[in-house]
């Protein structure tokens, strides 16, 4: 029986969803499988993902073969690591301690590089919203001073409208005194 270890897609359409699992390569994607080994959500970032590794590197002992996606996957989590590291300790380069020492450090590096782009991307995240709100201030302001901008110049306009109308007024009732004073004279 050809084993394979590879993904089974769950999830809804447009958020994928992924379970590790070891299945016989004749069986469905999604069908029946052997083992569950983890989870994998492609949806965060950077990506979640969930794996037992020694489980994982058992299989890879006993000849599953992963395929590419589950390969970077086992890569990136240790487990194809692991499996090197093993086979040093079978070939007498070193013993167990050594290997698992040099495991755990690798592991620790790792985590802190994912610690470290997590961090990046939570401070890129804080600087966003921190600069659209400095935006958003200043166009706020630009609207305040256009909205006063506009009210000063609608006031001059209506006192500029407001002093020639009194001026044409008031040569309208002095240019009115003459003439009824005229039409007094001839009628007397």
């Amino acid at each position: 029986m050809s084993v394979k270890i590879r993904l089974q897609r769950h999830g809804k359409k447009g958020k994928p969803f992924f379970h590790i699992v070891v299945a016989d390569s004749r069986a469905r994607r999604d069908g029946r499988f052997i083992e569950k080994l983890g989870t994998y959500n492609p949806i965060t970032n950077p990506a979640t993902i969930e794996l037992n590794v020694d489980s994982a590197v058992q299989w890879l002992n006993n000849g599953a073969q992963p395929t590419d996606t589950a390969r970077a996957i086992l890569s990136y989590k240790g487990a194809l690591y692991k499996k090197h590291l093993q086979g040093g300790v079978a070939k007498g380069a070193f013993d167990e301690a050594e290997a698992e020492k040099r495991f755990n450090a690798w592991v620790e590096a790792k985590d802190a590089k994912v610690q470290g782009k997590v961090e990046g991307l939570a401070t890129a995240k804080a600087d966003a919203k921190k600069a659209a709100l400095e935006a958003e201030v200043k166009v706020n302001e630009a609207r305040v001073a256009a909205a006063a901008q506009a009210e000063a110049d609608a006031k001059a306009a209506e006192e500029a409208a407001n002093a020639p109308a009194e001026e044409v007024v008031a040569e309208a009732t002095e240019g009115e005194a003459p003439a009824a004073e005229t039409e007094e004279n001839t009628e007397a």
